[in-house]
């Protein structure tokens, strides 16, 4: 079956234009044409099309192109094999660009103004930016959301600090009271839960009581805070969940 230069053009996302500069130089000359003239491309021409866009799509100028494909010991597996490689390393790569530019834009989100240095000094290997596009995309809509960013936005490091060391603070008297053998709903682990309430509310936006049983919920709903609380002390998250909702409970 033979194609106009047209159809190959229209069928290849190419300009004829790019097709008649190809044949000139010699990298795709038609396999015939008609009386007239006009060019006429088989199925084999379609092939080295095919190359030529793979390569061109990965780089290559058009001169080293017409070497790789005239080379008399390469074969159209060896072609594939090499592609498949070389678009492999490219993916790999783009990927990477992607990761990095996520995260970036996650780090704007928050606005946690901070250095490379001062971030770990702060937070550890801890990513502060790690869930933040899934914030937005959830809450980003929110009152409470639009207050914490505000008030990220100004939080310098000695900020961060303090508020590390207060949460680091509350989390050593919890576990205390777990240890103690203390009831979950019981007024030590209810006024806890209290005091984390009025911390989230002081550090990041107002968290009343209903807010602060989602919270409590979500702890133990989504793995990822589970096993944040679940690193400080095994059974926290759920002891943590059962003390707000108590503690919401007692305060109508």
């Amino acid at each position: 079956m033979a194609w106009t230069v047209g159809r190959v053009a229209e069928a290849a996302g190419v300009s004829v234009r790019t097709l008649h500069h190809y044949d000139e130089i010699g990298l795709l000359r038609p396999g015939s044409r008609t009386s007239g003239g006009y060019r006429r491309y088989d199925d084999a021409d379609l092939d080295r099309l095919q190359q030529i866009l793979f390569y061109r799509e990965l780089g290559f100028p058009l001169e080293e192109i017409a070497a790789i494909l005239d080379d008399p010991d390469a074969d159209p597996v060896s072609h594939l094999r090499r592609q498949h490689e070389l678009l492999t390393g490219r993916v790999k790569r783009l990927q990477q660009m992607v990761q990095a530019i996520e995260f970036a834009m996650e780090a704007r989100s928050m606005n946690i103004r901070l250095t490379p240095e001062e971030r770990f000094e702060v937070f550890g290997e801890a990513d502060p930016d790690r869930h933040a596009a899934e914030a937005e995309r959830r809450w980003g809509d929110t009152d409470a959301y639009r207050e914490s960013a505000r008030r990220a936005a100004r939080y310098t490091k000695d900020d961060w600090l303090r508020i590390k060391a207060e949460q680091e603070d509350w989390n050593r008297r919890f576990v205390a009271v777990m240890d103690s053998g203390a009831a979950p709903d019981g007024p030590a682990a209810r006024e806890l839960a209290e005091e984390h309430r009025q911390l989230i509310s002081r550090s990041f936006y107002e968290c009343g009581y209903d807010m602060h049983r989602g919270l409590a919920d979500m702890y133990m709903a989504d793995p990822r805070f589970t096993q944040t609380y679940e690193t400080i002390r095994p059974g926290m998250a759920g002891y943590l969940r059962t003390a707000i909702h108590a503690n919401a409970d007692s305060h109508g």
